[in-house]
């Protein structure tokens, strides 16, 4: 996420690790190199001057701390404006009067506005919501389609124009309102039209039906990816509607960030979701301190940790590690573990939540999540009591199991070694803690909290 941001941060604060004092002269050399690294990743030039400006404001009159170097500062100060920049400071959900709490959705065409629909769709559900969709999209073909077959997925009524007929994306709207009303749903969420390029009709439609609908709230859906166009259209969406935050969908294919910190200048108002894959979970809500750090390659331990523990729930895994830390680990548990990692995201994904994942780019690339797929159908094809006693794996059980997993027998000779190598693992981190669950020595093991050992 953010990667060519990252990457221009962090070369040009390690240009600055150099002893010295933070004179003027000092504090002026390192704010041009970070302005640069702020255009390179495609911030546009009035935010990125902004941004050093108040970096500069906050290294003023600062005598330099003992021991530290000028690029440590610098680093520091780049942080808070970061914080700054994207702390929301306002719920993430507007308050409403009354139920349904209509939430509209506003964007270009392409920028990935209907599927980030569904994925608050799907959070508000998990905070115990019953939300409503209404596909007012009639411009794009198969728009309504879309919202339909992803309504369907989260189980969650859509409400849509009658194919063939005569229908407006105001009428769609109030005949959604109504039925929210009778069925007594708390939230209504509203597909607005979207275009290739801002253009009267298409504003003059969607003020329309913030007139008509007196939204509690006006999402602008931004693709990631736009760099400085994101700018543009954002204040043309800005100038029109009353805009309550912004939706930053495909973040994790985003080559530069440019619009991560254009966005905000251009309408106002704050980033309040990060979307990332296709799945309905891919949304995250932006924390700016834990945002700001993986910006600045320091990783995102607190979210990867958030991460296995909404993993170990969902998959019912049990609390004590006390079995797998003497070395009792069957295949069984291989399996377990090997779900709860599907259930987390992409192993490209968890490594780049890592400290120093910049500086691992070569490892990223290279991750195969068809891999771990193999391995499950592997462990699949085994009987309950083959995944318990490994033992009992001979030569002809094991052309037996590459068989019924379409697999070679070399690959399923890989997953033994795998399997090896993690019961070692596991017995030798058993001995580490001495057996005990201790979460100090546990802390020790990780780098005493600052990630782990070599990052």
């Amino acid at each position: 996420m953010f990667e060519g941001l990252t990457g221009s941060l962090t070369r040009a604060l390690s240009a600055l690790r150099k002893p010295g004092s933070l004179s003027a002269r000092e504090v002026e050399a390192g704010l041009r190199v970070v302005r640069r690294a702020l255009l390179e990743s495609d911030v546009h030039f009035r935010v990125a001057t902004e941004f050093t400006r108040r970096v500069g404001l906050n290294l003023e009159g600062k005598a330099q701390l003992e021991g530290q170097r000028v690029g440590a500062q610098f680093a520091h100060a780049v942080h808070e404006e970061l914080e700054r920049v994207f702390d929301p400071g306002i719920p993430v959900f507007p308050n409403s009067a009354g139920d349904p709490r209509v939430l509209l959705f506003v964007g270009l065409q392409g920028t990935g506005k209907t599927t980030s629909l569904a994925k608050v769709a799907s959070r508000l559900l998990k905070e115990g919501r019953k939300p409503i969709l209404a596909a007012c999209d009639l411009r794009r073909p198969a728009a309504a389609e879309q919202l339909a077959t992803l309504g369907e997925a989260l189980g969650v009524p859509v409400c849509r124009a009658d194919a063939g007929g005569n229908a407006t994306s105001l009428d769609v709207a109030h005949a959604a309102l109504e039925r929210a009303k009778l069925e007594g749903q708390t939230d209504l969420l509203v597909d607005s039209s979207g275009r290739l390029h801002i253009d009267e009709d298409l504003m003059d439609e969607i003020v329309a039906l913030e007139v008509a609908l007196n939204p509690a709230g006006v999402f602008l859906v931004v693709d990631a990816m736009a760099g400085q166009d994101a700018l543009e259209s954002a204040k043309g969406f800005s100038d029109r509607l009353s805009l309550y935050g912004v939706v930053l969908a495909k973040a994790d294919g985003d080559s530069r960030g440019g619009a991560a910190l254009s966005v905000r200048e251009a309408t106002g108002v704050p980033i309040l979701f990060l979307g990332s894959g296709e799945d309905s979970t891919d949304l995250e809500l932006v924390d700016p301190k834990r945002l700001a750090g993986r910006i600045l390659d320091m990783g995102d331990m607190v979210g990867l940790a958030e991460k296995a523990l909404q993993a170990r729930e969902e998959e019912g895994e049990p609390e004590d590690p006390s079995a797998f830390l003497s070395g009792e680990f069957s295949l069984e548990d291989m399996l377990k573990q090997f779900r709860s990692m599907k259930r987390m995201g992409s192993a490209k994904k968890l490594l780049g939540m890592m400290p120093g994942a910049s500086r691992m780019s070569g490892l990223l690339e290279s991750l195969d999540d068809k891999k771990f797929d193999r391995f499950e159908a592997i462990l699949l094809s085994m009987t309950p009591e083959e995944r318990m006693r490994p033992d009992i794996l001979d030569g002809s059980r094991r052309k037996r199991i590459a068989r019924g997993a379409g697999v070679s027998p070399e690959d399923v000779n890989s997953l033994f070694r795998s399997f090896r190598e993690m019961k070692k693992q596991m017995k030798a981190l058993g001995r580490v803690l001495g057996g005990a669950k201790s979460s100090k020595k546990l802390k020790r093991l990780l780098g005493g909290g600052k990630g782990f050992p070599g990052f």
